[in-house]
């Protein structure tokens, strides 16, 4: 028996209807999100029924590359029937008692077995997924921790809820005491984020903080069938004013189609992290028949492009940007980035299948950077395959498996980019979100030193996660990365 709840319309159905339509007007039919018939389609966060239908097929078809994306599934030790939950009253991240490691490591559990059932049809792999989710919303009442806690509330609630979705419809689920867990537990906490950023000044985060907090508040809106938290999160997404909106996080469009992602200037892996979370994000929106993919006249694509290319080892610009950090009403300092950071072109993340195949096949345009990385990284693993630390698992990944697609027949020109869809075409005429001042190079980064209290040092702690699970070395000084050509003769160039 199918237990979903009522669904709510209201105002989502217009927004996804005029979505829908201008889609199919700009660039064809086959390229317009698919239309859920009333409220919210189920199973609909990352995967639909089709897409798990299609991932199955395959997998008996014996075709490739989806056997090989299955074998990366199988081998995973998360991805073993029989995995026992070890769920916490309350999960700490940051500070004293952390314990957020427990959490991550079943939830990923919870997917993979998920996952492994819909292609295989063995219930056994059903039955331990249920039992892990059961398990966690039977016992977890609160996340604590310092700012990190954020982090652990939207990068695990969006998980909690894929994983949740894939058995959602096992009559052993427990559906509802689930949905109150994440609208008690893991929502409030990212809600409260895009609203008061933990006290600070709005830029104080760097735009992967805001991602997963909107990746959290519209998975939660989607599993529950609560049009407030989508529309919350989609709003977000075209005009908030954090760094995590797409104006923000991708701030300038470059006259050769590329466009800056604000991450780069930090570092490689945190600007991974947020493509894949904003790539998550236009997704579970895409499968609710809402187009961000799209927005803005592709900007997600522009930026997406720009990351993949930088992280090939290619030459890209970067305006240099100065955002202001600290507390509302309290210390306060400035940070410039004014370049874009070195990279490592082994440095990778199961995020690119998802995004290359949404623009190439489903849209049928032209994306080299991304085809290009996307063959690289194949076939994607997930969580428990990228190193032990949390960085390795803020993917749920095996987008080889997931996302491998056949191009639309009907798809638009295989050059170009695709119009923007209605949700998107209005952009012109709306106000740009609050946008971070730029700045010269030679502005100096100032923060009061041992004065932030609670305010993260916006992650720098994942430093070492992403060092360690990309096989770099760690010097006294810093990280052994490969550096770019010299400003210099760039500018001359």
């Amino acid at each position: 028996m199918h237990l979903t709840r009522p669904r709510q319309i209201s105002r989502r159905s217009v927004l996804k209807a005029a979505g829908v339509a201008a889609g199919a007007a700009a660039v064809g039919a086959a390229t317009a999100p698919p239309a859920a018939a009333a409220g919210y389609a189920h199973p609909g966060l990352l995967h639909t029924r089709a897409d798990l239908e299609r991932m199955a097929a395959k997998v008996k078809a014996g075709a490739a590359p989806y056997t090989a994306g299955y074998a990366k599934l199988t081998a995973n030790r998360h991805a073993q029937s029989g995995w026992a939950a070890n769920p916490q009253t309350t999960v700490v991240r940051g500070g004293t008692g952390q314990n957020y490691a427990i959490l991550y490591n079943d939830l990923h559990a919870a997917y993979q077995n998920g996952l492994r059932y819909h292609v295989s049809g063995d219930s056994a792999h059903a039955d331990t997924a249920v039992a892990i989710l059961n398990a966690w919303s039977a016992k977890l009442t609160s996340l604590a921790g310092n700012a990190d806690r954020f982090l652990a509330a939207g990068l695990y609630g969006y998980q909690a809820a894929n994983a949740a979705e894939l058995v959602r419809d096992r009559p052993d689920f427990e559906l509802e005491r689930f949905q109150k867990m994440l609208t008690s537990v893991f929502s409030p906490l990212s809600e409260s984020f895009l609203v008061k950023h933990n006290g600070a000044v709005v830029t104080n985060y760097w735009p992967n903080w805001d991602l997963t907090a909107m990746a959290c508040v519209l998975a939660t809106g989607i599993f529950c069938d609560d049009t407030a938290k989508v529309e919350q999160a989609v709003e977000y997404f075209k005009h908030g004013a954090g760094l995590g909106s797409v104006k923000n996080a991708i701030p300038v469009v470059q006259e050769d189609g590329l466009a800056e992602w604000l991450e780069a200037g930090r570092d490689q892996g945190h600007a991974l992290l947020g493509v894949g979370l904003m790539g998550t994000f236009c997704e579970m929106a895409w499968n609710q028949g809402i187009d961000l993919y799209g927005y803005d006249d592709s900007r997600f694509l522009k930026g997406a492009q720009y990351v993949a290319k930088w992280s090939l080892g290619g030459e890209v610009s970067y305006t240099a940007n100065t955002r202001k950090k600290g507390a509302i009403g309290g210390w306060s300092g400035t940070e410039t980035a004014a370049d874009a950071a070195g990279v490592d072109p082994a440095m990778t993340r199961p995020i690119w299948a998802m995004i290359a195949n949404h623009y190439t096949k489903r849209r049928g345009v032209s994306a080299p950077y991304l085809t290009r990385i996307a063959a690289k990284a194949a076939p994607e693993g997930g969580g428990g395959d990228y190193g032990p630390n949390s960085g390795g698992y803020d993917q749920l990944g095996f987008g080889t498996l997931a996302f491998t697609r056949d191009r639309v027949a009907s798809a638009g020109a295989a050059s170009g980019t695709p119009s923007p869809s209605a949700s998107g075409s209005s952009a012109a005429a709306d106000p740009s979100p609050t946008a971070p001042a730029a700045a010269s190079a030679s502005a100096s980064a100032t923060a009061a030193s041992g004065k932030g209290g609670d305010l993260a040092a916006t992650g720098s702690s994942d430093v070492v996660a992403w060092t360690a699970t990309t096989g770099l070395t760690a010097l006294a000084g810093g990280l052994l990365l490969l550096r770019r050509r010299d400003r210099a003769r760039r500018a001359a160039e």
